[in-house]
């Protein structure tokens, strides 16, 4: 699987942006996937994932209430809705795919095997 993220940008504080991550492969939609970001200095955080039916959501409690993430399988395309962005939310945001669809493994990075190259959001205060 090979992905590629976009949508990154500069946003005012309050503002919202849309990532996607388009992924090759014809068993996307067998993957759980995920959303991760890494601000200046400091390490990996997951965000977000999204098991392969779309019926199960996770979410880091920074985020909760405010990003929302979905999947097009038909379009093998993952979306990261993120609203009311503060300046804390900057960071490069990677998606990423695993095969594991196990609840207490889906938060950590070394779950997942595929990673995209990542995009820039900044929020700006």
């Amino acid at each position: 699987v090979q992905l590629q993220a976009s949508g990154g940008g500069l946003v005012q504080a309050g503002g919202s942006l849309r990532l996607s991550c388009a992924a090759s492969g014809r068993s996307f939609s067998s993957y759980t996937m995920g959303w991760f970001r890494q601000a200046p200095e400091k390490g990996r955080e997951f965000v977000a994932a999204i098991k392969w039916s779309g019926g199960s959501t996770y979410y880091a409690d920074s985020v909760k209430g405010r990003f929302t993430i979905s999947r097009d399988n038909r379009k093998n395309t993952v979306y990261l809705q993120m609203n009311s962005l503060k300046p804390e939310d900057t960071a490069v945001y990677y998606c990423a795919a695993s095969r594991s669809a196990i609840d207490s493994t889906i938060v950590a990075a070394k779950t997942y095997a595929y990673w995209g190259q990542g995009t820039l959001v900044t929020v700006s205060s």
